[in-house]
C-alpha cells in the first residue's frame, strides 16, 4: 500500500482492490497509485472487507471469483458497510453475458483482467465521482433526518417528553397517526419527527394545510386531475397524494375538510386506493396519513359535522400535544432558544434577559403557543438595542395582562414598536403586520391613529 500526495482533493479518493492473484493486485494498484488514489489491497474477500470497515473505501475493484467469496455475496457485504462505494468488477473473460451479471448484481461497471488496463482509470474516475456524490446525497440525507428528528422538539417537561415517548413509540409503523392540541403546539413538526424516524425516512414528506383551500381545490390538490376535468385544466396534474408515494402525507386541520372529501379519503385509507378529478380510472397509492387538528373531531362527528368513520380511522393512535400553559417550565428554555437563533440570524451580539423580562414569558398565558413564542423572540431581537433584553421590548399585551398599567404609556410604548419594525421592515406592511402578530388592517387602522409616518 501506498499514498501519492501530489493529487489535492477536499475528499481522500481512496480505491480499494481484492483480488487473489498478487501480481494483478500489485499492478493495478501501481497504475491507480500514479493518478493519485490513495490504494490498499487485499487478496481474500475477508480481508477486503476488514479494510472496508477500517477505512472510508469510495471504490472498490474486485475479482468476482476469491476464494472465500462470489462476486454477488460480495458486492452485497460492501454495500452493506458502504452503501456509497461503488464497485468496479473484474471479469476473467469479457463476455456480455459476464458484463450483464455484474450490472445486475450492483456493479458499477466491469472490466477483462490483464487486457483492459487503459480502461482502468477513466473507469476509476467515473465510479469516483458517482461514489463521491453518492456520499454527499447520503450526508445530506442524514442532516435532514437529523434536523426533523425528535431531538428536535424542544421542551424538557413531563407532558412533552410524554408525547414524544408515544411518537416515536408509533414512528416505527404504518399506523395512521392523529395529533391533537391548540393551535401554535408543534404538530407537524411532530409529524415530521415521526416521519424522518420510520422507515420511510428517505421517500417524500408531503404537508397540505386543508384549511388553506377551497373543498374543490383541496380535492384536486390532494388528488390530481386529468385534462379536461375542469375549465382550466390543460394537462394532466399529479395531486399531492401522488407525490407522496412511499412516504407520508402529513393533514393539517383535517376538521376542515368537507364531508364529501372525508368519504373520498376513507377509501385512501381503507385500500389506498383513489380516483383523480375527471378520471374514471383508479390510482393506486402507498402513504402514511398524519392528520392535526386542534378541534374535538368526536364532538363534531356527533353532531354530523364530520365523518364518525372517518374518526375513527383517523384516531388508531391519537397524541395530545399540551400546550404552553400545561408546561410553563419549558417556556425560557425555548425562549433562550429562539433568542439565539434569532441574534446569529440577524448578525447581533449575544444577549441576556432580566428577570422581570423573564416573569412576564412565564406568566403569559401564550394562547398562540410555541409559534407565538417564537415570534415574540424574533420581534424582542429586531427591536433590541442594548445588551440586556428589558420588558419594554415586549407586546403590550404582556404589560396590560400585568395590573397597575398606564393605558397611556401602553399606547406609546405600542406606537414606539410599530415605528422600530416598520423601519427594521423598511416600511413593508405585510412584513411588518406578521412580525407584530396582528392583522394588515389593523396595523393600518394605527398608523392612522397614531399619525406615524410611514
Amino acid at each position: 500500500m501506498s499514498h501519492n500526495t501530489n493529487k489535492i482533493s477536499a475528499v481522500q479518493e481512496t480505491v480499494l482492490i481484492i483480488d487473489d492473484e498478487k501480481k494483478i493486485c500489485s499492478l493495478l494498484a501501481r497504475i491507480i497509485e500514479l493518478e493519485g488514489f490513495q490504494v490498499f489491497q487485499a487478496y481474500t474477500g475477508k480481508e477486503g472487507l476488514k479494510i472496508l470497515k477500517a477505512e472510508d473505501i469510495l471504490v472498490v475493484v474486485s475479482d468476482v471469483k476469491l476464494p472465500d467469496y462470489s462476486g454477488v455475496d460480495l458486492i452485497k457485504e460492501i454495500k452493506r458497510i458502504r452503501p456509497s462505494a461503488e464497485v468496479i468488477n473484474l471479469t476473467a473473460f469479457g463476455t456480455i453475458s459476464d458484463g450483464v451479471m455484474a450490472m445486475r448484481n450492483g456493479a458499477f461497471d466491469y472490466i477483462t483482467k490483464g487486457d483492459d488496463n487503459d480502461k482502468i482509470i477513466p473507469l476509476v474516475y467515473k465510479a469516483m465521482e458517482k461514489a463521491k456524490l453518492n456520499a454527499r446525497v447520503s450526508e445530506l440525507e442524514n442532516r435532514l433526518i437529523k434536523r426533523y428528528s425528535f431531538d428536535s422538539i424542544l421542551g424538557k417537561s413531563k407532558a412533552i417528553k410524554e408525547a414524544m415517548a408515544l411518537a416515536q413509540k408509533v414512528a416505527g409503523t404504518t399506523t395512521t397517526v392523529l395529533l391533537l392540541g391548540e393551535t401554535g403546539t408543534g404538530k407537524e413538526v411532530f409529524s415530521q419527527a415521526i416521519h424522518y424516524e420510520s422507515p420511510r425516512k428517505l421517500k417524500p414528506f408531503v404537508a397540505v394545510n386543508c384549511s388553506s383551500f377551497s373543498p374543490e381545490l383541496l380535492e384536486s390538490e390532494l388528488f390530481g386531475y386529468k385534462a379536461g376535468a375542469f375549465t382550466g385544466a390543460v394537462k394532466d396534474k399529479r395531486g399531492l397524494l401522488e407525490a407522496a408515494n412511499e412516504g407520508t402525507i402529513f393533514l393539517d386541520e383535517i376538521g376542515e375538510m368537507n364531508l364529501n372529501l372525508q368519504a373520498k379519503l376513507l377509501r385512501v385509507l381503507e385500500s389506498q386506493t383513489y380516483i383523480k378529478v375527471g378520471d374514471t380510472q383508479t390510482s393506486q397509492v402507498n402513504v402514511r396519513i398524519i392528520a392535526a387538528t386542534n378541534r374535538d373531531l368526536k364532538t363534531d362527528a356527533e353532531a354530523g359535522k364530520f365523518r364518525l368513520d372517518l374518526f375513527y380511522r383517523l384516531s388508531v393512535f391519537s397524541i395530545e400535544l399540551p400546550p404552553l400553559s400545561h408546561r410553563r417550565e419549558d417556556i425560557l428554555p425555548i425562549a433562550m432558544h429562539y433568542l439565539a437563533e434569532f441574534t446569529a440570524k440577524v448578525n447581533k451580539p449575544e444577549f441576556t434577559i432580566d428577570k422581570e423580562f423573564s416573569r412576564l414569558l412565564t406568566a403569559h398565558n401564550w394562547k398562540g403557543n410555541i409559534r407565538e413564542l417564537k415570534n415574540v423572540m424574533e420581534r424582542v431581537v429586531i427591536l433590541a438595542d442594548d445588551k440586556v433584553i428589558s420588558p419594554n421590548l415586549l407586546p403590550f399585551e404582556f404589560h396590560t395582562e400585568a395590573r397597575g398599567v398606564d393605558p397611556l404609556n401602553m399606547q406609546d410604548m405600542e406606537k414606539q414598536h410599530i415605528i422600530k419594525v416598520l423601519k427594521y421592515t423598511r416600511g413593508n406592511k405585510t412584513e411588518t403586520s406578521r412580525l407584530l402578530g396582528i392583522g394588515l388592517t389593523t396595523l393600518y387602522r394605527k398608523i392612522e391613529e397614531y399619525k406615524i409616518d410611514s
